[in-house]
Parts: structure tokens; C-alpha cells; sequence
């Protein structure tokens, strides 16, 4: 299958560069100067490249780091510690641009970061009336968010696959013993990786509600289960054989079970996490390789694995272990891991729909995840997977019950009546009309309603 071309990948801090630069040449030069088109080109070039798929290219700062649309950036930031401090110091610290930009607003927003002095009317206002309209600045307030932060459950709620249920609560069970300081346990490990492979990993059911819009803050034992299914899913299709997949799913399963060592507060903290939290966060990859090699019985590759997956393909993340290369089982796990991550919910953001991820994991492709591993992800999981519910561009409502090899974008649904939640009919959205246009998009990405149960809609088995 052959997924559309995603967006042109960027380096957040080129773009803080470029209009870094663009702020001294407009209060260095006249308007019109040659550096100045230069520099205005150059700016809109990059972005217009990244904005192809029509999401906002959004650039925070927060305690120094640079996100591009919520994801740390990987680019070695000490050298540019000065250039951030440009924006930071005016309080400025979040740029989103969007499409439809024009080169004039970048010269507008840098003459005004020329003059700004961080008082005044509100940044907002100042712009609006430079007709800056696809570009806002903004200021980041590192307060405890707590308060105003979404309750989301801790693990799936109402009816589930009867495998996938028990597969959750045989890994909260250990890893909840795990917590408590007792030994890993070994067997019902291997009994849960078993699960996983022969039912789980088989249940349409259990693969939709794994793959589609996760309306639950999946805490590590629920977590684990599902990057442990989509490995399985990403190790199938890139051909290891039974013996391989069975100690990726195991090395998958246990990945972060180093952070049961961690308070679950500091897990679960809504707010920003300081430095300290920070390092206790990232601590749970050695914590739980250490956990691992002390365990008897498990695949010598599962350590690896959880000391591994925050790592990059150029030996970027932590733990620092030099120029070091992941070994090709943490790469897989790294694939399912952030994908899962975020298709999750979290007490301070909602889940990101499966479409966007895909786009995410395109970004990070070739920098900190491998590139043919995402490719082939992407394939498998398509940008509307199985059990997804959507709407279309004729407002019905529908869940996903097949995809359609060579095209991601146009499933096959069964459309569902809002009121009684009673299926109405089959539509594939690669049908095409007379003239050759398709007669149905999907629009939309939903949490699936209250009440209803994709079991219904799908057929047994994988």
C-alpha cells in the first residue's frame, strides 16, 4: 500500500533562525533590501513545505527545549541556548503559522519583534493591526495546570474484546506486584505474551479498540499492552519469524516497566515537569533494564529493549550511550511506542486522531525513528484503522471494518445511525462516480459515542 506523501520534515530552530535573522535585517536595512527577500524566501520556503497537509506548524519553547507540534525537538540545542533566549527574554515563546501565509507577515512579525518590548497592547491586537493574520505569538505560562486539566480513565472503559480485557488486567497485576517491590513475574509474562499472539493480536475487536481514538490516560501496564500488539503488528510485516516475534512482544510488554519505580504522581502530573521530574521520568529506561537483567528467565534482548526505546537512529534521547545505534528490536518498539503514546489520552491534551500520528511518526522518520519502519507502519496501520469511528463529507456516521490496499485514505465503513447506534448499510469511500471523483471523504476522526460497541460492527477475526 502506498500511503500519501507526507509533509516535508523541518527543524523547529531553523525556522527560530531564519526569523531571528529576519528581525536584525529589518532593523539593520530598508524595506526591499536584497537580504531581506533573501531572508523572507528562504522562511517561506521551509514552511510552505511543511504546511502542505494543512496543519499549523505549531513552535513552543518550554524550560528551554524547543516542540514542533508538541514534539521535542532532536537538534542540538546548547549552540542555540542564545538564539532562544531572543524570543523567551521579549516573552515570546510559542510561534504557530498557518496556511495561507504570506511573505508580508513574516516581515511584519519581525519589524514588530524589532520593536517590541514586551508591554503595550496585547501581542494579538499588535499584529492585527500589521495584518499578520495566519501567524500568532504567544507566551507559555509554566504554571500548575492541575486545575483546568481533563479527568480522563485510567484504562479503557465499557465493554472490551475478552482476550484484550484480560490481557490489561493480567499486566496491571504485575506490574502493580512490580511496584510493590515483589519479583517480576516470569510465568505470567510468558502467559501474557501468549495471550497477545494468539488471541489479542487475532480480535478485530481487540485491534479496533487498540488502534482506534483511546478516550482513556492509559497508565503503563495499559500502555504496554497496546505497544506490545502494535509491535507484534509492525514485527509481522517486516517478516521476523514466531521465535523473534514472541521476544519482541515480551521485550514490547516490559519496555517501561521501569517506571513503576517512579511516583505516580509524577507520572500522571498535569502541569510541566521540572528538571528534577524530568530526570526521574528518564530515569525508568535504566531503572527498568536493571529490573530485566536481574530477572532469570526472560529473552536476553528484553533488557536492551527498555534501556533502548527513547533513543534515536543516530544515537540521539537518553540514556546517553554515545553515537550507539539502537538494536532494530528497540527501533520497532520506538515505532509502536510513540504512535501509541499519543494516540492516548493525557491530562493536559487530547488524543491525537490516528491520521495525524501517522503524520507525527512521518516527521520524525530518518532522525529519530527508522524511516523503512515508519513506511511500513503506516502501511499496516493506514490513517483511518480498523474500529475507527469518522464522519464523512455527506455528515453520516461510520466505523471503519476494512481497510483498502493502496488506499489509506478511503476505508470501507459500515454507517451507523446516531440515535440508536443500528448499522445502516456498507459504503466503500473508494467508490468512485461517473467522472471519476470519489463520491465519499472522511472528514473527520471521532471518539467513538457513548454506547457504542464496535464488537458489533467487526468482523472475529484478524
Amino acid at each position: 500500500m502506498t500511503a500519501p506523501q507526507p509533509p516535508g520534515s523541518l527543524d523547529p530552530l531553523a525556522v527560530l533562525k531564519g526569523l531571528a535573522a529576519l528581525r536584525k535585517l529589518t532593523g539593520t536595512y530598508p524595506v526591499g533590501h536584497p537580504m531581506i527577500a533573501q531572508k523572507l524566501h528562504e522562511i517561506g520556503d521551509q514552511v510552505d513545505t511543511y504546511l502542505r497537509d494543512g496543519n499549523p506548524l505549531c513552535i513552543d519553547v518550554i524550560r528551554g527545549d524547543v516542540f514542533l507540534d508538541g514534539v521535542a525537538s532532536s537538534s542540538e540545542q546548547q549552540a542555540n541556548q542564545q538564539l532562544i533566549g531572543q524570543l523567551t527574554s521579549l516573552g515570546i515563546d510559542s510561534i504557530h503559522i498557518h496556511q495561507g501565509v504570506e511573505l508580508d507577515e513574516y516581515l511584519a512579525v519581525a519589524q514588530f519583534l524589532w520593536q517590541y518590548t514586551g508591554s503595550g497592547d496585547a501581542v494579538a491586537a499588535q499584529l492585527a493591526s500589521r495584518n499578520v493574520r495566519h501567524i500568532s505569538l504567544g507566551r507559555l505560562v509554566p504554571l500548575d495546570t492541575r486545575w483546568r486539566a481533563q479527568q480522563w480513565p485510567d484504562a479503557p472503559t465499557g465493554p472490551l474484546d475478552p482476550a484484550y480485557a484480560e490481557s490489561i488486567l493480567l499486566a496491571q497485576q504485575t506490574f502493580e506486584n512490580t511496584a510493590a517491590g515483589k519479583p517480576l513475574d516470569v510465568v505470567t509474562v510468558r502467559d501474557l505474551v501468549q495471550l497477545l499472539i494468539h488471541k489479542v493480536a487475532r480480535s478485530n475487536a481487540a485491534l479496533g479498540q487498540i488502534l482506534a481514538v483511546k478516550q482513556y490516560e492509559n497508565l503503563t501496564y495499559c500502555h504496554s499492552v497496546n505497544v506490545s500488539v502494535l509491535s507484534l503488528l509492525l514485527g509481522k510485516h517486516v517478516g521476523l519469524d514466531e521465535a523473534t516475534l514472541a521476544a519482541l512482544v515480551e521485550a514490547a510488554l516490559l519496555h517501561d516497566v521501569g517506571k513503576t519505580q517512579i511516583p505516580l504522581e509524577i507520572v500522571k502530573k498535569a502541569g510541566a515537569l521540572d528538571k528534577s521530574e524530568r530526570k526521574m521520568i528518564e530515569a525508568h529506561t535504566t531503572l527498568g533494564a536493571e529490573i530485566l537483567v536481574q530477572t532469570e528467565g526472560l529473552h536476553p534482548l528484553t533488557p536492551t529493549v527498555a534501556l533502548e526505546h527513547h533513543r534515536g537512529v543516530k544515537g540521539t534521547g537518553y540514556p546517553d550511550l554515545g553515537n550507539a545505534i539502537p538494536h532494530p528490536m528497540s527501533q520497532i518498539v520506538s515505532v509502536a511506542d510513540i504512535y501509541e503514546a499519543i494516540t492516548g489520552a493525557r491530562s493536559y491534551q487530547d488524543p491525537t486522531p490516528p491520521e495525524r500520528a501517522c503524520l507525527i511518526l512521518a516527521r520524525l522518520a530518518g532522525d529519530k525513528l527508522n524511516t523503512a519502519l515508519v513506511k511500513t507502519f503506516v502501511s499496516a496501520i493506514t490513517f483511518f484503522p480498523l474500529g475507527s469511528v469518522v464522519r464523512t463529507n455527506r455528515n453520516e456516521l461510520g466505523l471503519v471494518v476494512e481497510t483498502n490496499r493502496g488506499e489509506p485514505l478511503h476505508p470501507v465503513l459500515t454507517l451507523v445511525d446516531e440515535q440508536t447506534h443500528q448499522p445502516l448499510g456498507r459504503v466503500n469511500t473508494a467508490a468512485r462516480d461517473s467522472a471519476g471523483a470519489y463520491e465519499r471523504h472522511i472528514s473527520q476522526t471521532l471518539p467513538a459515542p457513548e454506547g457504542l460497541d464496535i464488537r458489533h460492527f467487526l468482523p472475529e477475526a484478524a
